[in-house]
């Protein structure tokens, strides 16, 4: 779990965009910061390390790409890349995540907030990020437990 004051950055990587998600400080949920235009792996970087300044980030998860099959395909590659080199420049923790379905996720929400296609076509990879890192901010608490659920 996060430690109380520090959050978690995601990132749904693009080619040409990458879409920004933060937790909260107790870990629990993600909200959306933006979408940045990729220009480059230096000024990537040196974006990247003000947010994390800004937001006291102790760990980045990045979406990774893969078939349906889990196969790593062409796109995870790049990611894989981008990883290492994220990881390398900031110093943090840098963890892949299965981003499988997410942009269709992503999509169908923008969809039913009744927004235009210019719209969503601005937030989608933003969603994405919140779908990425609300996955990872699950999986640290386990299934959930509910009141008729015997406990372990």
């Amino acid at each position: 779990m996060p430690i109380a004051g520090e959050r978690i950055l995601a990132i749904d990587l693009g080619t040409r965009r990458m879409g920004l998600a933060v937790s909260d400080e107790m870990g629990w949920t993600a909200q959306g910061l933006r979408t940045m235009d990729r220009v480059g792996p230096k000024k990537d970087a040196a974006r990247l390390r003000q947010i994390v300044s800004e937001y006291r980030i102790r760990k980045v998860i990045v979406g990774l790409p893969r078939n349906m099959n889990g196969q790593l395909g062409p796109q995870a590659d790049l990611a894989l890349e981008f990883i290492e080199r994220i990881k390398n420049q900031l110093r943090l923790d840098v963890i892949p995540w299965d981003e499988r379905l997410t942009t269709l996720e992503a999509e169908r929400v923008l969809m039913e907030a009744d927004l235009s296609r210019a719209k969503r076509r601005e937030k989608i990879d933003q969603v994405a990020a919140v779908l990425i890192l609300q996955g990872y901010l699950d999986s640290l608490r386990g299934p959930m437990q509910t009141s008729d659920q015997p406990e372990a």
